[in-house]
């Protein structure tokens, strides 16, 4: 095994995540609010290190007690340590990469990163400080690569020799097992986003809910008879199919300390609410957070969609479930930010426009809710961001019930956008598309945002039976299928959702067909002239500026599509990011728009000179067509439950196959591929009831000093 396409970033690019002025236009209270919100989303830092893998914890404990015992000095610790100054910043680029993506697998990219420093210069450090040399022990062997077992270093189901730390301590838990149960919990009405699942050594199985009490007194998802059973550890006997007899036990109180200290610290931000409907947001999460009710926490977010134009945004819990590979367990992440007025302006017109935009979508009426309700979309500057990566937008709650029955939030990460680093290098773009690209790519990334947010998982109706007999269509005329041409005999039944159907499937299907949206409607004049590319002439002029953002946001998708080859990984044929394979897959559909539309550009036979040629020209006439034919495709399947046609289709879409690919292109990607950027966030620290903000600069040593502090 290639070790070397493993090694940490060296450097990785550290950014800053700018906010000091957007902070100080807040009042006391608000800050006070912020700042207890943010404490609560950095309590769950060890929760997302366990969910990683079992050695990221101690490997975070290694860190953290190395910057206490140096204060900072890393330079003199080296001298102390007789180490290198070039060893020294290999394993100070691991510190920082690792704390960028909270634990030792990429949080985009789900593979492993090794230190480009030896194992000794590691034990030689941690042997200054006896925290520090106890943490490393329990780690140090982990840290690297095991080259017998090579499929540890990415992501994927235990039992097929991947890593996953949702299932702890199950290396044989199989796929089929975990299908399997989740079928079981599903006819309980256990959720199963902030769980954990740990096969006995006598094969039966544990649930391991996340809760600040480990025997809570009551639990709404159980009866009292349950609860009362053994004070919070059910058992329940599997009685059909082919685990039947295996024993499934509910056992409450994973990260039991970390689960009542965000309990606590979104207890203290509820003093300092603004309104009634966020106090009452707070007590529920409070309360879910207490108990492991998710039941109480989807009352949680229903508020929290309720909760409109509020001046400090936030949300947290178990929430995206990207990096599960059944699909089904949450990542924890939690953040708090500040709304940037100006720029929610533009989010707000979109919004409004939303329903004269959406009957331009490739499908029926039929596969769409009956009326769409206009949710809030804000541009926010993040103060604090608890997760394994941060996004550039955010379309929540992905309960489809609350989406449907209620609505949804949409929110564009400003200062996330905005933040890059000096002098990035940008392969694959012809020269003389370069000066174009960087002026625009800023402006057609928020459009994309913006639609791919609002009106991409914003849109689309689950054909359902909500309850036996009842449906939220009509059954007895069922709608026609444009794909087939004939009537749908598919749908979602009682107690199914998009993600129990379509199972690990679901997240970067979803991605695709949003990113497939934005495609097809950043291609409007109305939603360009929202966002001030006007024309003048009431149409998309390809050689005006407005033709540029266009332009810019199709050769973007395309360049994405070459880059997400480094997420491919070639032994076991499967991705390692949700969004890379969708965007990987429209590229597919640029190149096969035909007539030229887009091609790769090449003369050298390595491919050193490999760059996209997009004929912007063809961007309506060819390259609205052929995404618009791919996305009513992804739309319907999801709409109707067809997951057997879904997965065809996508495997075929999102495929990678032969040399050409395999090999050339992604062996171009490696080469040049740029390190991806790691934000350092500011601190906030309380008082005598007033609220400090600590920034820290841009550095492998200020992203170490900025966790240091955090005191987590």
């Amino acid at each position: 095994m290639d070790v070397s396409q493993y090694y940490a970033d060296s450097p990785p690019t550290v950014v800053p995540l700018a906010i000091k002025p957007h902070f100080e236009t807040l009042t006391d209270e608000q800050k006070l609010y912020a700042h207890y919100i943010s404490r609560a989303a950095f309590h769950g830092t060890r929760i997302i290190l366990r969910q990683v893998s079992p050695e990221s914890e101690p490997i975070y404990d290694l860190i953290i007690s190395l910057h206490k015992y140096c204060a900072g000095n890393w330079t003199d610790l080296a001298k102390e340590a007789g180490i290198e100054h070039i060893e020294l910043q290999h394993f100070l680029a691991y510190a920082s990469q690792f704390l960028g993506n909270l634990g030792n697998y990429k949080g985009f990219g789900d593979s492993k990163f090794v230190p480009r420093c030896t194992p000794y210069t590691i034990e030689k450090i941690a042997s200054m400080d006896e925290n520090a040399k106890k943490a490393c022990e329990k780690c140090i062997t982990a840290i690297y690569a095991d080259t017998e077992l090579p499929a540890l270093m990415h992501f994927g189901f235990p039992g097929q020799g991947h890593m996953s730390n949702y299932y702890p301590d199950s290396p044989d838990v199989s796929k089929e097992e975990i299908e399997q149960v989740g079928e079981f919990l599903g006819t309980k009405k256990l959720l199963p986003e902030n769980t954990r699942l740990r096969k006995t050594k006598d094969g039966d199985y544990e649930v391991l809910i996340a809760s600040g009490l480990s025997k809570p007194d009551s639990v709404p998802e159980l009866t009292k008879a349950e609860v009362n059973e053994v004070r919070g550890n059910t058992v329940w006997e599997i009685d059909s199919g082919p685990l039947k007899g295996r024993k499934v036990s509910i056992v409450f109180g994973d990260h039991e300390e970390e689960m009542a200290k965000v309990a606590l610290n979104i207890k203290k931000a509820g003093r300092y609410t603004a309104n009634d409907t966020q106090k009452k947001m707070m007590d529920a999460y409070s309360l879910s957070f207490g108990t492991g009710s998710l039941i109480i926490f989807k009352e949680s977010q229903k508020l929290w969609v309720k909760d409109l134009g509020p001046d400090v945004e936030s949300n947290i819990g178990f929430i995206e479930t990207y990096r599960d590979p059944a699909g089904i367990r949450g990542e924890w992440e939690g953040f708090v930010a500040m709304v940037n007025k100006e720029r929610t302006a533009a989010f707000q017109k979109l919004v409004a426009a939303a329903p004269a935009m959406i009957p331009k979508l490739p499908w029926p009426a039929d596969f769409e809710i009956d009326e769409f309700t206009p949710p809030d979309f804000t541009s926010l500057e993040v103060l604090s961001f608890a997760s394994s990566g941060i996004p550039a937008g955010i379309n929540i709650p992905n309960y489809d019930d609350i989406r449907q029955d209620i609505g949804f939030k949409n929110v564009s990460l400003g200062n996330v956008l905005s933040a890059k680093a000096p002098n990035e290098p940008i392969p694959f773009i012809r020269p003389e598309d370069l000066e174009v690209y960087q002026e625009n790519r800023d402006a057609a990334f928020e459009v994309q945002v913006g639609i791919h947010e609002l009106l991409g998982h914003g849109t689309g109706k689950l054909l359902r039976e909500t309850s036996p007999g009842v449906h939220n269509f009509n059954h007895s005329s069922p709608p026609i299928n444009p794909i087939t041409g004939e009537a749908i005999t598919t749908h979602y039944k009682p107690n199914e959702t998009y993600s129990s159907v379509f199972g690990a499937l679901s997240s970067s299907y979803e991605e695709c067909r949003a990113e497939c949206v934005a495609m097809a409607l950043s291609c409007d004049f109305n939603i360009l002239k929202i966002f001030g590319f006007d024309t003048g002439k009431g149409d998309v002029d390809m050689n005006s500026k407005t033709g540029d953002v266009l332009y810019t946001s199709y050769l973007s998708m395309a360049r994405a599509g070459i880059v997400a080859m480094e997420l491919w990984d070639p032994k076991s044929h499967k991705w390692g990011q949700i969004h890379m394979q969708a965007r990987y897959g429209i590229l597919k559909t640029f190149l096969e728009a035909g007539d030229g539309f887009c091609v790769l550009d090449y003369k050298n036979e390595d491919l050193s000179d490999l760059t996209i040629k997009l004929d912007r020209s063809k961007i309506l006439s060819h390259g609205r067509p052929a995404v618009e034919q791919v996305l009513q495709k992804l739309h319907i399947y999801k709409c109707i439950a067809d997951v057997e046609s879904a997965r065809k289709f996508y495997d075929e879409l999102t495929g990678v196959e032969g040399a050409f690919w395999a090999e050339k292109v992604r062996g171009q990607v490696l080469k040049k591929k740029t390190p991806r950027k790691v934000f350092v966030q500011a601190n906030t620290v309380e008082k005598d009831g007033k609220v400090e903000l600590r920034e820290y600069e841009a550095s492998l040593e200020g992203m170490i000093r900025s966790w240091g502090e955090r005191d987590v």
